[in-house]
């Protein structure tokens, strides 16, 4: 099974896939420096941060600086890479370059460009460097203009890349491609009185190069990931390849696909129709077909969900620690293989360092999660600002609990105006920061560490880099390199360690969407 990577960020859904025997990189892309770093010190041992090295198997297609500026390179905003040929372009790939392997550091744009005037490297990529026709093509385009948090308008710079991952895939022609975006991509927006169904217009252009696009909801937490963590999928195959599957599907695979198929065809004779049904993960008749199909890595953990104590209750730094649970010892089977490079001590797992004020809030938010979230909000508009009282109810509640008051030391409160004293003494307008449940998988993961707090009552800090990758199924010698994280402006465009475990796709989800595809390479002749 070979396949390319794009935006292929610090490489999670490549180690899923690697865990798979018989798996083949042939080539992967990435944006940014900062991942890129990350991406090549776990797959092929290129340490950036050794005095005066140069890569063999991480290329840059178009940098403002050359090779021997190697530091420069790695702080070099993305949005400023030269065009292709210009005076002030540098590139490290030649008309005969073999990119078997690589990883090529540009923008999907140039990737684009270079590839429609080099039709020998085109032809080799297409060929999986004489390992066969290539397989898929993979890659979660950046989906910030998707998202429910972000601007959802229509017509914005980053809506466009999913349309250049098709581009790149007509150009190559895989059997298979694989789309991974945000569950947002599924929600319809409405600019100027006319509704847009993204994932939709996603499905067309991949039809219309040939393509039947099954789109799917999954969550992360079905394949065996400690995190809810809802994404879209769409799986394109080649009309050729469908052709020759459609023999060997079962009744649920035909289900899958009877809409798909349907939208595809109507497209090839003309007809724009929106008549195209998404499968949901969640939905009572949908989960059959996905355990009964092709799919069925994908709800293999459906009724044995893992939580946040078994993630990474062994990793806290005070109290009696736990001992690794069965989850990490099997993800270190899993995917602690192949390429990475086997590490004595873990990574990434520096205690962060909150002031005493941000751990007061954060036992506040322990103890939210403890009471729940009717009473909780009645405590959040306090410290908001927006109520100066709670009810007789609430205070019940809240006052079973001890509190931080100093350094070390401890409280319960005996009085409801005390109590009411302290919460106005915490005032913040961060709503969105809670703790983790310890009973249940992790939210969703964001880019930034201090969205959620730890469970712990002895552990008053946002989660380190490591625990964040624990939740994302990273193993733990899987090492994540550059800042760890950044601020102002310069989160436009860097992507440090925090936002590279955030952004990635959980490596289990990656290995559960390589299984279902080699169960279809399988049944080809």
């Amino acid at each position: 099974m070979n396949y390319i990577e794009l935006f292929s960020g610090c490489g999670g859904l490549s180690l899923g896939l690697e865990s798979i025997e018989g798996s083949r990189m042939i080539m992967a892309n990435e944006l940014s420096p900062m991942p890129s770093q990350t991406f090549a010190y776990n797959f092929f041992n290129e340490d950036f941060e050794v005095s005066k090295f140069k890569p063999t198997k991480t290329k840059w297609l178009s940098s403002q600086y050359h090779i021997d500026d190697l530091k420069l390179r790695l702080r070099e905003d993305p949005r400023s890479y030269p065009e292709l040929l210009s005076d002030k372009s540098y590139s490290d790939i030649s008309d005969d370059d073999n990119l078997d392997g690589n990883l090529v550091v540009a923008n999907i744009i140039h990737l684009n460009e270079f590839l429609a005037n080099k039709p020998s490297i085109r032809e080799q990529l297409a060929n999986a460097y004489g390992h066969g026709e290539l397989d898929f093509v993979s890659g979660g385009p950046p989906c910030q203009s998707f998202s429910m948090a972000g601007l959802r308008k229509k017509n914005c710079d980053k809506n466009s890349l999913p349309w250049e991952f098709a581009k790149f895939v007509d150009q190559v022609k895989p059997r298979f491609t694989i789309l991974e975006n945000v569950t947002g991509i599924l929600r319809a927006f409405e600019e100027d009185g006319v509704k847009y169904h993204a994932w939709k217009e996603v499905a067309t252009a991949f039809s219309k190069i040939g393509y039947i696009p099954l789109c799917l909801h999954v969550n992360a937490r079905f394949a065996g990931i400690p995190q809810n963590r809802p994404r879209f999928i769409m799986i394109g195959v080649r009309d050729d390849v469908y052709q020759q599957l459609e023999s060997t599907f079962n009744d649920s695979e035909k289900e899958l696909f009877k809409s798909p198929a349907s939208f595809y065809n109507s497209l090839q004779d003309g007809i724009h129709t929106k008549d195209l049904k998404y499968h949901d993960v969640v939905n009572r008749d949908d989960v059959k077909l996905f355990l009964e199909s092709f799919l069925s890595p994908l709800v293999s953990a459906q009724n044995d969900h893992i939580s946040v104590t078994e993630a990474i209750d062994d990793l806290r730094f005070h109290g009696e620690k736990s001992k690794p649970s069965n989850y990490i010892v099997n993800n270190a089977e899993l995917l602690a293989q192949g390429r990475l490079v086997k590490k004595a001590d873990i990574k990434n797992h520096e205690e962060r360092a909150n002031g005493e004020l941000v751990q007061r809030r954060f036992r506040l938010y322990q103890i939210m999660s403890i009471v729940g979230k009717g009473l909780a909000k009645e405590v959040r508009s306090v410290l908001k600002g927006t109520s100066d009282s709670i009810s007789e109810e609430a205070w019940v509640a809240f006052k079973q609990h001890d509190y931080l008051i100093e350094k070390n030391k401890y409280k319960k409160f005996g009085f409801k105006r005390e109590f009411l004293d302290f919460l106005q003494n915490h005032p913040t307008k961060k709503q969105t920061q809670k703790a983790l449940d310890p009973s249940k998988p992790a939210p969703a993961a964001l880019s930034i560490p201090d969205d959620a707090c730890h469970y712990h009552h002895d552990e008053l800090r946002t989660l380190t880099v490591r625990e964040m990758a624990r939740i994302q199924s990273f193993p733990d010698n899987f090492v994540f390199r550059s800042k760890v994280t950044t601020g102002g402006q310069q989160r436009k465009f860097e992507v440090p360690q925090y936002t590279q475990v955030g952004n990635a796709v959980p490596p289990l989800l990656g290995r559960a969407l390589g299984l279902s595809i080699n169960n279809l390479l399988s049944r080809l002749p």
